[in-house]
């Protein structure tokens, strides 16, 4: 396969891409410690890909509102991730994030991976990769 012009083959992201990144990253987190997971969709590209060991569905925002409001539980919220975003391009980036995500007392170690695609101009949350859901 050759090189595609605007592919992005060589694209090497600036400090402001990534802190881009991570920023949108930091509000996300918030929305989901305060579980507004409304403003969490406003934030994402439906529908959106869920995909984990061996399967994969395709969420529109109904189920994603019922899906997110029951993984953030009951419980205060915690969350504590190191992300590491690996540019596509300047449009495309995923992120792998590892985290360990606290609610009321239950904490878990996670490793996930999420896709984002910039739509005018504006990060959007699109593909959420973990196994063992």
């Amino acid at each position: 396969m050759s090189g595609v012009p605007g592919s992005g083959a060589g694209f090497v992201p600036t400090d402001e891409d990534v802190a881009g990144v991570l920023d949108w990253f930091a509000r996300w987190d918030a929305l989901a410690v305060a579980k507004d997971v409304e403003a969490m969709a406003g934030m994402a590209l439906f529908p959106v890909n869920a995909v984990t060991d061996g399967a994969a569905e395709l969420w529109d925002r109904e189920r994603f509102l019922k899906d997110m409001a029951a993984q953030l539980g009951d419980g205060d919220v915690r969350m504590e991730s190191v992300r590491t975003p690996v540019f596509v391009n300047a449009g495309l980036v995923f992120v792998i994030t590892d985290a360990t995500i606290t609610v009321g007392d239950f904490s878990q170690v996670v490793r996930y991976g999420d896709l984002l695609v910039k739509v005018a101009g504006e990060w959007r949350f699109q593909t959420m990769v973990q196994g063992g859901w």
